[in-house]
């Protein structure tokens, strides 16, 4: 049976050797090893450690709760504490949950800015209706 790699015969003029294919063979033909350790990719969470986050959220949002329950003693201070927590609650999703955090940086860069989106259309809409006007 001939190589795969040696030549592919198409006609005239077009006997020579098929790079794509054997590029796909002698990748086939390394020897990965899945048991070394891999400096670049971080191990991912336990169950104990999501069970922990999960704990974590549950107390931020317990606080937000508060928080709009106090809104006439917080004054100006109301919004930017809501903002902050749901910033920690967002990255801890998205980080953690969604596994960003062991994806392509790109995938992360992608929910920054929309995080960064949604904040900014909420206070221009504050804004708007001349929410931080006293």
């Amino acid at each position: 049976m001939p190589d795969i790699t040696d030549t592919t015969e198409l006609g005239d003029g077009y006997d020579q050797p098929n790079e794509a294919v054997k590029e796909t063979v002698d990748h086939a033909e390394e020897r990965i090893d899945h048991d070394a350790p891999d400096d670049a990719h971080e191990e991912h969470w336990s169950v104990l450690k999501y069970v922990q986050l999960f704990v974590l959220l549950v107390v931020v949002t317990a606080v937000e709760v508060a928080l709009s329950y106090m809104v006439d003693d917080l004054g100006a201070l109301f919004l930017p504490l809501l903002l902050v927590l749901m910033a920690i609650k967002f990255f801890a999703v998205v980080l953690f949950f969604m596994h960003l955090k062991f994806d392509n940086r790109l995938f992360g860069l992608m929910f920054y800015l929309g995080l960064g989106l949604a904040v900014s259309v909420y206070l221009v809409a504050l804004f708007t209706f001349r929410f931080f006007d006293s």
